[in-house]
Formats: C-alpha cells, sequence, structure tokens
C-alpha cells in the first residue's frame, strides 16, 4: 500500500458507488482513445493485430499496451481487449502468449466468444475479467448462468433482446437462489445493428471465404435484394435492402436501460472515425449526466443531440429491438449505407443548381446528397457553394463540375452527409495533450488547533490517499480556515485529470493554513494519486501450462451417415434408405411426435432427434416443452438454454455452440454429457484435421453435406414485406402458405425460412459437399458424417444418400460425387487457408 494511503475501515467506504451505467466507447486506433477519453467514456474496448473482430481496423499491438493502459488509468478510464473470435487448434499457443501479454499489461478485462479461450484464461490467471461478448449468443438467464459458470465476469447480451426482456433475465437472475451470483449487464446502446444474430452469421464465409466469426465481416446485408415468393418476384418499388437494419440509437431508452440495472453501455464503431466516437460519446455521456441531475422523470431528446447522432453516423437510427419486434420499422430496406440528416426534397431545378424546400438547417461548406432511390447506382453529391432563400425554397449551388444536374429529378431526396463545423468542434475536443474531460476528485479535511491539518482525496476508481500539513495549526488572526476557502483552493485542478467533487470539512475552532500549504498539499495528492493511477492492474498468473491436449485415438468400425430433414416428405424418403439416426428440425415443432412415431414404426434400430429453434429467449420455455413432448430418442441441443432444458436428456451439440478447438469441444462434452458435437463450420479441412488430431474424434460430428445457414435473424423478412404486420400476433404468418427466397446481385435465389419463434434462416442456394475431403478425416478417426436436406424432394434425398454410401465404400470419388450431384466443393466455409490466418 502507498505511503499516507487509507485503510478501509479508517477512511470508510473506498469506493465511491455509481449508479449510473458504465459508458463504453470503441476506440480503432490511438485517436478514437484519446477522443473516447476527452468526451467522457468511462472504458474503452479495442482490438489487437490478432484474435479481434474488426480486423479492418487499425488495431493496437501488443507493444502499445503498457503505454495504453497507463494513459487510461491516468484518465481514470478501463480498457477492455476484444479477443472475440473463434480460436482455431492450430492457433491456441499463440492465443495462450497473446493472453499472457494482456494480463500482464494490466488490461481490465478480455471480452471474449471461444468458449475455449474462457477456459483457457482461467487456466493461466483465477482472476482476471472474462465478459462474455456478443458473439456468445446469449439471451436469457440461462446463458447468463452459462457465462458464470465459464468463469466470465459480465455478459454482453444479444442485440435482439428487448427492454422486457434484459428486465425478465435480470430478475431470474437475481431470483436464483441457485446461482451464487448475479452478472453484470452490458448493451449495445448506439451503432450499426446487424441483422443477424451475432456469433450466428455465416453469409461471409459462405458467400466470400470471409468469416464473421474470424472478424472479416464482408456486410452482406447491406446488399439489395429481391424478394421471390412462390416463384414470382414480389414487386417492392423502391425497396431493395430487406436485411439492412437502421442503426441503432438506444438514447430515448437510457433512463429504462438504467432503471433495468444495466451496467454498461456500449456505442459500435471501432470502424469508425475518432471524430465519431467523439461525438457519440459526448451526447451519451450529456445524456447520462441529466439523468444523474434527475430533473424530470420525463425524457426527451434534444434537437441538437438528435442532429448530432444523425450526422455522426446514420442509415436511418431506431431504438432496434429494446421496444420490442416491429419488423415494419426496423429495416426501411431504402437504403444500405450512411445518409445523415434529412433536408428535404428536391422541389424543382434551377439553371444552376437544385431547388430544395428545406426541412433542417444548412449552411455553405456542408456536403448533401442525392437521393433517387436508386443508392446501388452512382448517386450525385457535393458540397454546397452558396444557399440562396427564394420564398419557401432555397436554390442551393455547387462547385463548377461538382455534381451533374442532369442526374437530378424533382422529388428526390436530399440528405445532408457532412457537416465541416461540426467535425473541426469534435477534432478539437481531443487534439494536442490538453485535459479537457475531468472526473470528480473528493476531499475530506479534518482541521484542529495543534494538530496538523489532514487532508483525504479520494477518486472515483476506489484509491485513497492521505497528507497531512507540514506543522500543527494555530489560531488564526485574520481569516480562519473555512469550507469556502478550501473549496476555493483544492478546487484549483486545471490541467489535471480532476474536478472538484464532494468536500467535507470538519474544522475545529478558529484554525489558520497558509494559501501556500494548501496549495503543496493539493499538488502532492495530485501528483501521487495520478502515479497510483497509471499502475497497471495486478493479476494473478498461474506458473502452469495452460494447454496439454489428450493423445487422439483412432475409432475402429464404419462411417456412421446421419441424416438432417426439414418436412415429413424427406423423412419419408430417407427411412427409405440404409441410414439408422435422423435428425428432424421442422418450423412446427407439434409435428415431431408425429416424425418420431413414424421413425419409430420403420424399425427398432432406427433413431429419431429432434432439434429445438436456435434461439431462446424469457417467455419460450413452451416451444422446449412442446419439443420435449415429442418423446424423442434424443435432442440436437443448439444454446444454452437446450443445454439445461435437456440436460437429463441424450444430447448433441450442433454447430451453433461454435466448437472450433478442443478445449471448447472437451468442455461441452465432461460439462454437459453431450454424446459428441458438431465441428464449427467456420473450420476448413485443414483446420478440421488439426481438430480431430488434438482431441478424441469419436467426440466430434462432421456435416458433410449441407446448404449453409447463412443469416439467423430476429428481423422477419416475411413480415415485414409480405405484411402489414409488424410481429406474429398481426402478421398473417404468410410463412406457414408461401416458398420464399431472396434473390442477390449475381442472381442467386437463397432459401428463406422461419422458425417456430418467428426467426428466419437464410439458407445458401447451392448445396455443399466435403465429399473431397472424406477419406483423410476417416483415417483421422472421424466415423459421423451429417447430410443435411433443406428443400429437396425425396427421390433427390434417396439419391443423394446413395451417392455418399459409394463415396464411403470406396465405389466413387469425392470430385465424382460432387460433380455428379452439382454440389458446391467445399466443407465449412473455405476449401484452402483463408488470407492472413494460420
Amino acid at each position: 500500500m502507498p505511503e499516507n494511503a487509507i485503510e478501509p475501515e479508517i477512511a470508510g467506504e473506498a469506493r465511491l458507488v455509481n449508479s449510473l451505467p458504465e459508458l463504453l466507447a470503441p476506440a480503432g486506433d490511438w485517436e478514437c482513445a484519446k477522443a473516447a477519453v476527452e468526451n467522457g467514456a468511462d472504458a474503452i474496448y479495442f482490438g489487437l493485430e490478432r484474435f479481434n473482430a474488426r480486423m479492418r481496423a487499425r488495431n493496437f499491438t501488443e507493444a502499445d499496451l503498457p503505454a495504453l493502459m497507463e494513459f487510461l488509468h491516468r484518465r481514470g478510464v478501463r480498457g477492455y481487449v476484444t479477443f472475440n473470435t473463434l480460436v482455431f487448434t492450430n492457433e491456441l499457443a499463440e492465443a495462450e502468449e497473446y493472453l499472457k501479454s494482456i494480463i500482464r499489461a494490466g488490461v481490465d478485462a478480455a471480452i471474449v466468444q471461444d468458449v475455449g479461450i474462457c477456459r483457457l484464461i482461467r487456466r493461466l490467471s483465477p482472476d482476471f475479467p472474462i465478459h462474455a461478448s456478443t458473439q456468445m449468443t446469449i439471451t436469457s438467464a440461462a446463458g447468463l448462468e452459462f457465462a458464470r459458470e465459464l468463469g466470465c465476469n459480465l455478459v454482453v447480451l444479444a442485440r435482439e433482446c428487448s427492454m422486457k426482456e434484459i428486465a425478465d433475465i435480470r430478475a431470474a437472475t437475481t431470483n436464483d437462489l441457485s446461482s451464487t451470483s448475479s452478472l453484470p449487464l452490458e448493451v449495445f446502446v448506439h451503432g450499426a445493428l446487424c441483422v443477424a444474430y451475432s456469433g450466428q452469421c455465416l453469409t461471409s464465409e459462405s458467400l466470400g471465404g470471409r468469416s464473421a466469426n474470424r472478424g472479416e465481416c464482408a456486410q452482406a446485408c447491406r446488399m439489395p435484394y429481391e424478394l421471390i415468393s412462390n416463384g414470382k418476384t414480389v414487386p417492392l418499388g423502391y425497396r431493395k435492402y430487406l436485411l439492412s437494419p437502421q442503426d441503432l440509437a438506444g438514447i430515448e431508452v437510457l433512463p429504462e436501460l438504467v432503471r433495468a440495472g444495466v451496467s454498461s453501455l456500449k456505442i459500435e464503431g471501432r470502424l469508425k472515425s475518432p471524430e465519431y466516437v467523439a461525438n457519440i460519446t459526448r451526447v451519451y455521456r450529456q445524456a447520462l449526466q441529466r439523468i444523474s441531475e434527475n430533473r424530470s422523470r420525463e425524457w426527451a431528446v434534444p434537437a441538437e443531440e438528435q442532429y448530432r447522432l444523425e450526422m455522426g453516423f446514420s442509415r436511418g437510427l431506431y431504438t432496434g429491438w429494446f421496444k420490442g419486434i416491429n419488423n415494419q420499422e426496423l429495416a426501411h430496406a431504402r437504403f444500405g449505407k450512411k445518409r445523415g440528416v434529412y433536408l428535404g426534397n428536391v422541389t424543382r431545378m434551377g439553371r444552376d443548381g437544385v431547388f430544395v424546400k428545406l426541412e433542417s438547417s444548412l449552411k455553405r461548406g456542408d456536403g448533401v446528397v442525392f437521393d433517387a432511390g436508386k443508392p446501388e447506382g452512382e448517386e450525385q453529391g457535393g458540397r454546397v457553394y452558396d444557399l440562396l432563400e427564394s420564398g419557401t425554397e432555397t436554390l442551393l449551388l455547387f462547385g463548377r463540375g461538382a455534381i451533374d444536374l442532369n442526374c437530378i429529378q424533382p422529388g428526390n431526396k436530399v440528405w445532408k452527409t457532412s457537416d465541416p463545423e461540426l467535425d473541426k468542434e469534435l477534432r478539437q475536443s481531443f487534439a494536442g495533450e490538453q485535459v479537457r474531460f475531468q472526473r470528480p476528485l473528493h476531499f475530506e479535511v479534518h482541521a484542529a488547533l495543534g494538530q496538523p491539518l489532514t487532508v483525504i482525496a479520494r477518486d472515483e476508481e476506489g484509491h485513497v490517499l492521505r497528507e497531512h500539513s507540514a506543522f500543527s495549526l494555530e489560531m488564526a488572526q485574520n481569516r480562519p480556515l473555512s469550507e469556502d476557502l478550501l473549496r476555493e483552493q483544492l478546487g484549483r485542478l486545471g490541467g489535471t485529470p480532476f474536478h472538484l467533487g464532494k468536500l467535507t470539512a470538519t474544522i475545529e475552532g478558529t484554525p489558520m493554513v497558509p494559501v501556500s500549504e494548501l496549495n503543496r498539499m493539493r499538488r502532492s495528492l495530485v501528483e501521487r494519486l495520478t502515479v497510483l493511477r497509471s499502475a497497471p492492474s495486478r493479476w494473478v498468473m498461474n506458473d502452469v501450462p495452460a494447454i496439454s491436449f489428450a493423445a487422439p485415438r483412432v475409432e475402429r468400425g464404419d462411417p456412421e451417415l446421419i441424416g438432417l430433414v426439414r418436412s415429413m416428405e424427406q423423412l419419408e424418403a430417407i427411412l427409405q434408405t440404409d441410414i439408422k439416426e435422423v435428425y428432424c428440425e421442422f418450423e412446427d415443432p407439434k409435428k415431431y411426435r408425429q416424425a418420431v412415431q413414424r421413425v419409430r414404426d420403420a424399425g427398432e434400430h432406427r433413431l429419431a432427434w429432434v432439434a429445438p429453434p436456435r434461439i431462446t429467449k424469457p417467455g419460450e420455455e413452451w416451444i422446449l416443452k412442446q419439443v420435449l413432448s415429442s418423446g424423442a430418442d434424443g435432442y440436437l441441443v443448439r444454446n444454452y438454454d437446450h443445454l439445461q432444458f435437456f440436460e437429463k436428456e441424450r444430447c448433441r451439440g450442433d454447430f451453433s455452440l461454435n466448437v472450433a478447438n478442443p478445449i471448447t469441444a472437451e468442455y461441452f462434452i465432461n460439462r454437459f454429457g453431450l454424446e459428441r458435437v458438431t465441428a464449427s463450420y467456420d473450420l476448413n479441412v485443414a483446420q478440421l484435421q488439426a481438430l480431430l488430431g488434438a482431441c478424441d474424434p469419436s467426440i466430434l460430428e462432421i456435416t458433410l453435406h449441407q446448404h449453409m445457414p447463412m443469416f439467423h435473424m430476429e428481423h422477419c423478412v416475411f413480415c415485414a414485406f409480405l405484411s402489414n404486420g409488424t410481429d406474429y400476433r398481426n402478421c398473417g404468418r404468410p410463412c406457414d402458405e408461401q416458398e420464399v427466397k431472396i434473390r442477390d446481385r449475381v442472381g442467386a435465389e437463397h432459401p428463406l425460412k422461419a422458425d417456430a419463434g418467428c426467426r428466419n434462416t437464410v439458407f445458401n442456394a447451392r448445396a455443399q459437399t466435403g465429399a473431397e475431403f472424406f477419406q483423410e478425416l476417416f483415417l483421422l478417426g472421424a466415423r459421423s458424417f451429417r447430410l443435411e436436406f433443406l428443400n429437396e424432394e425425396g427421390p433427390e434425398v434417396i439419391r443423394t444418400i446413395e451417392q455418399y454410401r459409394k463415396l464411403l465404400r470406396g465405389e466413387i470419388s469425392g470430385i465424382e460425387l460432387w460433380r455428379d450431384l452439382k454440389l458446391v466443393n467445399q466443407l465449412g466455409v473455405t476449401r484452402g487457408q483463408l488470407k492472413g490466418l494460420k
């Protein structure tokens, strides 16, 4: 303990309780980190060169960590490293070294997706904080309990959770006496909104070999699509961006989030500019300040703050899923890129410019874009050279050759995309070395005649220091010590990271203290406190090997084919083959009982497994009960609720558990008693071979044939574009009657399916196969191979299985199989090694 530090029992409570949640800002580089700190962030999150979900950001290096953490801690800001990707077997040793560097540098936490990495961290350190990433797809109290048992200290909920669901999750974990503690909750409060559940999106890799689970999302959701229903194109006019949600802005529900007990509010944007970080952080800091001052229970977002939010980055701002599901509002579908502030429509064309009836402010130098409803094409836009008022209209003039007036028509929408004055103001908020955002420093003063003056200083990070005057106090002749004098002198904190917070003073008699002594004591306390704060956090580091693999054993025996069907017709077809085990994944779980009985009627040696929906949220336990009532032989579990609900049944883990390394695989097998787990679809053949070689291959199931499930979404395309309803209560359920596909820019028509929770999955139009690699996987001990069917008719199911039987018997090669069935020759997401990845 530093000299003159205060023992808690002497100073009272060391850490001042702050009822407001932490404000967590993104930092893609040093400038963004400074922008966040100088505009009021309580913490930042940032990535290193590897293992983070924003590989396109500049990111930091391991060598940056000591200086970065010293800077942050000196300013009372916490720093969290994003370690939020899946980690493959041959990367574990490097991941371990990365984690050791992170822990030793005093980073305040790691944000983690991979279950195996959570276990690895706990082997390295018993107390280093782990934050469960939103990539872990936690949507329920069962998910929180899973994270707590895994060793996590905080959970970032899925973005799809509503205010009611957040409250239900918090209430369930608080009231659950079987849980030793309730984890703090973090939610995304602002920024880009992924349409697919984070950690469950396989689109970028399926279409382009770039894994979102590896930080290389290609943002396919922001592309235009056409809607095909029952074979016909649905006329949607200008609405082409069917899967592109508006950007999240939770400022409207900020008081509710605070009252719900959310511990951390997260701003998205590690790929955004420092001006964006400064802007959004400042707006939310000011909003939290208004809440803390409790001026009124009424809440409205000031027009100036709304303007700043829209100018920061906006595809339209919306509360996302916080207020529940409204499929008509989530995705307006008009564009998928930044717009800004809406200015109005073009009313008429002038000889040299464009007339607009302005609905928002505009000035010289601002940037605008003209929206003709075809954002996929080249759009006209530029900086406004001059504005001329003409009645209710304004003539916008541009520099010579800046825009092509012939491409603009009356009725085009006009958006302000740039405000140079605002950008200049924002840059000034973090430029240079000047301290701009200060945090409170609280003083407690004790003064008595004949005793040294004692000043105790406390910051909000829990640091407490004491300073004594150099002499005992004497009676004042002129100006006695007073609270006002203390406030004046101790409050002279300009140029430091502090401003005067609470001041309490106990003054006995009329002692005198020279101003120079008060100034000396203040400077000493601030200097010592700054040194104390700058020290890295100290975490315990175990001196034991963290990674050890059991010697793999190669299974003897024949390979096994397991079929997954999605209709009764496919089930009837598969029962005409010699496949002994079948997984059923139906949109309506009520049909599972019939399916299970049909399998049993087909022969005593056949087994029927059924699959619950991939996502479970509060209030959806009835779906799991319905699935259980089928009396199936076993269950294909997809999430943490399933692990808990079906714990007494035979279970196997599906691909959605994201098993990418042996630590993850063995945790699910050993802790939850799963018979086996499905290898992650992020693994290519080389990575799958490494996994098979590092664990017992009998615990792994490999999907050899499938239509890749790309987007898995809370967003219901059926409801949004084939009805006028907002959710399942008033949509008329077009999913029951219409076969729907979405057509991409190259003409591929990807099937769309809804599940019992009304969540949508977009499947790849073409089936893919790993048949070419079957023999190599078999020699490594793999014995369980899955064939998944989507919309194939019965005869095609039978023919496909016959071809795979020939493959297993060595009668045809993998190349012959995929050529004959006209499949995509690919296992997982890519045939080869992803660029830049080992």
